[in-house]
C-alpha cells in the first residue's frame, strides 16, 4: 500500500500565483464579489514579488539538521532572524497593489506604510508573527509579504531530511498553524489529508477524522452550508469546541486551500454562531488584539 508524501513544500514560483487564479474565478457573482477580486490582486502582487527574496539562500545546512535532530522546524519564528530582503518584498506588493484603483481609506493605509522607517516595519513584522496586531489595515500588507519570505525560504529546504513535529497540527518546516487542509483526489494516495501552513505555505500529511487541535477523533463532525456543492466543509470537534476547513478536492479540482478559505467565510460566520472558535486565524482575516 502506498503511503502519503509526509511533507510536501511549496512551489515558490507557483503558490500564489494560483490562489490569485482561484481567487479571479470564484469572485464573480459572489457575495464578497469585490473583495475577492481585490484579494486576487493582493495574492497576483504576492507571485511578482517572489523575485525579491528568491536569492536569499536557505538556513545553512547544519542549522537544518541542529532543528530536526531536536525535533524542531528549521523556520521557527521564534528562532529566525529575517533577511531585510523581506522588506523589498512588501515593497513589490505595494507597487503592484497601488497600480489598481483603491479607495482612498486602502491608499491611505499604503501610503502609511511607505512612510515608515524599517525600524517600524519590523515590529509591524513582530508583532504580526507574535499574533499581537493593533493595525489590522497595515497588518493585511505585512503579512502578505511576510508569507512570501517565508515560502522561498521553505522552498529552499531539504525535503528529504524533514519531519513532522511531534505536535502534528503545526507546520514540519516554520510550526506555524495551517490556513486549511485539502483532501487530495488525485496522486499516489487519493484521500489523503494535508495542511496548508499560513504562513510558508508547506502542506504536511495529517489523519483524517482526527481534531487538528486537541487530536481526539470522538466527537468529529462536518458542518457546511446547506445547498452548496461541498467543496468547502468545516470539521468540527465537540471536546475542544474548535474547528477547521477543509477544501474537498473531489468536488472541485480547482480548490485552493488559501483562496477557498477566503471564500468560505460565510461558513466562519455559521460554525461561529454555532458555538465554535477557529482553531487559528487565517492571517490574512485578522482581528486586533492590543499587545499586553
Amino acid at each position: 500500500m502506498t503511503s502519503p508524501d509526509a511533507i510536501i513544500l511549496p512551489g515558490s514560483t507557483t503558490r500564489f500565483a494560483a490562489t490569485a487564479a482561484r481567487l479571479a474565478a470564484l469572485a464573480p457573482g459572489h457575495s464578497m464579489a469585490d473583495w475577492l477580486s481585490f484579494m486576487a490582486r493582493v495574492a497576483s502582487a504576492q507571485q511578482l514579488a517572489v523575485a525579491a527574496v528568491s536569492i536569499i539562500e536557505g538556513p545553512a545546512p547544519s542549522a537544518v539538521d541542529r532543528a530536526i535532530d531536536a525535533g524542531m522546524p528549521p523556520l521557527a519564528v521564534d528562532g529566525h532572524r529575517r533577511d531585510p530582503a523581506w522588506r523589498a518584498a512588501l515593497s513589490h506588493i505595494l507597487d503592484a497593489i497601488e497600480v489598481s484603483t483603491l479607495p482612498p481609506q486602502a491608499r491611505d493605509v499604503t501610503v502609511r506604510i511607505r512612510a515608515e522607517g524599517a525600524a517600524s516595519i519590523e515590529a509591524l513584522a513582530d508583532q504580526f508573527l507574535h499574533g499581537e496586531v493593533e493595525d489590522v489595515a497595515a497588518a493585511l500588507y505585512i503579512a502578505s509579504a511576510v508569507q512570501v519570505y517565508f515560502t522561498a525560504l521553505a522552498a529552499k529546504l531539504p525535503a528529504d531530511k524533514l519531519r513532522l513535529l511531534s505536535q502534528r497540527g503545526l507546520c514540519p518546516c516554520c510550526g506555524s498553524t495551517p490556513s486549511a487542509g485539502l483532501i487530495a483526489a488525485t496522486g499516489k494516495t487519493p484521500g489523503a489529508r494535508y495542511l496548508y501552513c499560513s504562513l510558508c505555505s508547506t502542506a504536511w500529511n495529517y489523519v483524517r477524522a482526527a481534531c487538528i487541535t486537541c487530536g481526539d477523533a470522538s466527537t468529529i463532525a462536518l458542518q457546511g452550508i446547506e445547498g452548496d456543492v461541498g467543496v468547502v466543509k468545516a470539521e468540527t470537534c465537540d471536546k475542544c469546541r474548535t474547528y477547521a476547513k477543509m477544501i474537498y478536492q473531489k468536488q472541485d479540482m480547482r480548490g485552493d486551500p488559501y483562496a477557498d478559505d477566503l471564500a468560505s467565510f460565510g461558513l466562519d460566520i455559521l460554525v461561529a454562531e454555532a458555538g465554535w472558535s477557529r482553531h487559528a486565524p487565517n492571517p490574512l482575516l485578522l482581528v486586533a488584539r492590543p499587545t499586553s
